[in-house]
């Protein structure tokens, strides 16, 4: 979500004559999206735009920014703590970013342009924008040609916000209630992205399988499909019925809302990508009832055995937190045992940390640091050891790979993703950009694979 409305913003900006540099050094103006999910996320940017004050005292009329989820939470009290900070915009006033920033922009360099001291006044200019209330038109998205000239994949938003309501989370605070596109809108943007050429598209949701359950009405019952269909259903069907769209994601979804309409869809419908995030925080039922996530570990193994009837082959992953308080040594043995059953293609741990305002920081944080890292460790070394296992068995396979960009680590090679969700590096020429390629797998590491181009369009 926050790589969307980074791309939102930049779109926006270039859309009014300004140009995307490679470097804050080059640049007039100078924007960190920010999240809250974790404190470690608002320190990196607390850092960085404390990095950049030495930026600022060369050249005063460079405009500094703070978008997100940290700006929504903490609003006006960064721009006391930051001096050279000008602009705090919050979750729902990306689409607003533009304005905002073309009225610093002017007003700061006529400012630095008087003499008079005594009138150079930068508080006078600088302004904080948090608000949860959507405004018409904020979750449309502004797509620039010029950034991306052979995008293969794209995100796109269909819902912002969260009902949920989990003790730890932040996200209700900072991006407010659940709310929906429509359909058509929605399906209208992917057919305008498959128009340029893109070949896969992620659905984007703070919980997306709950999708327009407040807004729109379940679609009448079918045979042998259950009881309904859900609204979020019925826009996988439409999305996945738009000529030249190859593949079709979506994330994050919530164990509670996966009904069996959504698992039928994932059996039926082709284009849905044989990958699931499927988030589970904790293996201890105890835990996950003070988390507030309503399901029970039983459950859960049981709902990933359903998607993996549904779809054969079918990768899963997931997010778990480690150190939640008042997590016990058995409450851990619980998630560890939970993992080996599951068997993750792979793991997302983060180390708990209190979120203000959330009702687990109410919580005695009890779990000592050097724990929650001894816990981190064990998992994700276990999850290495598992996942190696995993991505042994693509040896000499051959699988399909949407070509997405060239490598970071080799400029002959091009890389992209199987449907399965697992990174794909070959040799490969950029003129293959955007197309999907047939790919012998020579290679096989703990968290990518490394093939042979067999056949391309």
């Amino acid at each position: 979500m926050n790589e969307r409305d980074s791309e939102q913003v930049a779109h926006s900006l270039i859309a009014r004559g300004y140009e995307h540099v490679s470097c804050e050094t080059d640049a007039d103006v100078v924007l960190l999206n920010t999240c809250s999910v974790r404190d470690m996320a608002e320190q990196k940017a607390l850092g960085k735009m404390g990095m950049l004050g030495r930026m600022a005292k060369s050249r005063p009329e460079t405009v500094f920014g703070f978008l997100g989820c940290m700006a929504q939470a903490r609003g006006a009290e960064l721009l006391k703590e930051i001096p050279h900070l000008d602009l705090v915009v919050g979750t729902q006033k990306f689409h607003r970013v533009a304005d905002y920033v073309d009225d610093v922009v002017a007003r700061k360099r006529s400012v630095v342009g008087i003499a008079d001291p005594g009138l150079n006044r930068m508080d006078d200019l600088r302004f904080s924008i948090v608000d949860v209330e959507e405004e018409v038109g904020s979750q449309s998205t502004i797509r620039d040609q010029s950034l991306a000239p052979k995008q293969a994949t794209a995100f796109v938003s269909i819902m912002q916000g969260c009902n949920m309501h989990c003790t730890f989370c932040i996200v209700p605070r900072t991006r407010g209630a659940e709310r929906s596109r429509t359909i058509s809108e929605i399906a209208s943007e992917v057919r305008a992205l498959v128009a340029r050429g893109v070949k896969e598209v992620t659905l984007l949701g703070q919980i997306v399988n709950l999708y327009g359950r407040h807004e729109f009405p379940s679609g009448a019952a079918v045979a042998g499909r259950g009881p309904s269909i859900s609204p979020f259903v019925q826009l996988l069907e439409a999305v996945s019925a738009i000529d030249g769209l190859e593949r079709l994601r979506f994330t994050s979804p919530h164990p509670i809302g996966f009904r069996d309409d959504l698992i039928d869809a994932i059996s039926r419908l082709p284009k849905i990508a044989e990958h699931v995030h499927l988030p589970l925080q904790s293996g201890s039922n105890r835990i996950l009832k003070a988390m507030h996530r309503t399901y029970t570990a039983e459950k859960y193994a049981q709902l990933v055995g359903k998607i993996r009837a549904a779809r054969p082959g079918i990768a899963i992953t997931t997010d778990i937190i480690v150190g939640f308080p008042g997590e016990t040594d058995a409450d851990f043995r619980d998630t560890m045992r939970l993992v080996e059953q599951v068997g993750y293609d792979g793991l997302y741990i983060f180390k708990y940390s209190e979120r203000p305002g959330t009702p687990a920081a109410r919580l005695d944080d009890d779990v000592s640091r050097e724990e929650k890292t001894a816990r981190f460790l064990e998992l994700e070394q276990a999850q290495r050891r598992h996942q190696e296992k995993i991505y042994r068995r693509y040896l000499d396979r051959e699988i399909k790979v949407l070509i997405e960009r060239p490598s970071s680590k080799s400029e002959a090679d091009m890389t992209g993703h199987s449907t399965c969700h697992k990174v794909v590096n070959f040799p490969a020429p950029v003129e293959l950009l955007g197309q999907v390629a047939r790919v012998r797998v020579t290679q096989a590491k703990s968290n990518s694979l490394y093939g042979e181009i067999l056949s391309a369009p």
